[in-house]
């Protein structure tokens, strides 16, 4: 489904490049489940941003689905991470200004749909998550577990076919922790590839597979 050929990302400090990814080179197929895993720091969320098309590496190539997406126009790219991929962020990225409705609403607005088929959709993340009581608040009114609920429901509402999430549970209780990897656990059986950075051993479990990420190396 994607693959990374000597993926390179480095900051210019002082005159000398610090890396932050070094000659990643990866290959993950369509319904596989990945746990990355590493220290603080060791560049995992940037390989997943890079994987999302929300950030682009110094040096490599990087194919989705056969196509040499670094070589696309920008616009090109955002299409296709809006169609394809579903991001479930660490700090929840949810809109201020759009209720929790609204947000999950949001990148169904760029999948040409109807407001009837947009409005079914919402209302079914709503019930599957839970937050139907809450669709008129607004993200400053919800706990950062709710937050994230609502982050982990918009980024489904798209029927990704691929799932890209960065710490998922972090800010969950154990409970909500627990339901959410049975979740993509399901959505992997039905075929969606998930790919998610973890510090808890017990949810890399979940995957297919783990790779762990040192220095900005794989290991």
């Amino acid at each position: 489904m994607l693959k990374l050929e000597h993926i390179y990302k480095w900051y210019t400090v002082g005159g000398a490049r610090s890396f932050v990814l070094k000659d990643i080179n990866l290959e993950i197929a369509k319904g596989d489940f990945v746990s990355i895993m590493g220290p603080s720091g060791s560049g995992k969320s940037t390989l997943l941003h890079i994987l999302g098309l929300l950030d682009v590496p110094d040096e490599g190539r990087y194919f989705f689905r056969d196509e040499d997406v670094l070589s696309l126009k920008e616009k090109k790219r955002k299409e296709l991470f809006q169609s394809q991929v579903g991001f479930v962020f660490q700090s929840y990225h949810l809109i201020d200004e759009l209720t929790v409705y609204e947000n999950i609403e949001t990148p169904l607005i760029y999948k040409n749909l109807s407001g009837s088929e947009r409005k079914a959709l919402v209302a079914d993340m709503l019930d599957r998550f839970g937050i139907v009581g809450k669709k008129d608040l607004y993200p400053n009114q919800l706990s950062g577990g709710q937050q994230q609920i609502v982050g982990i429901a918009r980024a489904l509402a798209v029927s990704p076919k691929l799932v890209l999430a960065d710490e998922p549970t972090g800010n969950l209780n154990t409970q909500q922790g627990e339901d959410i990897m049975r979740l993509f656990k399901q959505l992997n059986d039905d075929g969606v590839t998930i790919i998610q950075v973890t510090h808890s051993e017990k949810n890399a479990t979940y995957g297919k597979r783990i790779i762990n990420l040192l220095d900005g190396q794989l290991k």
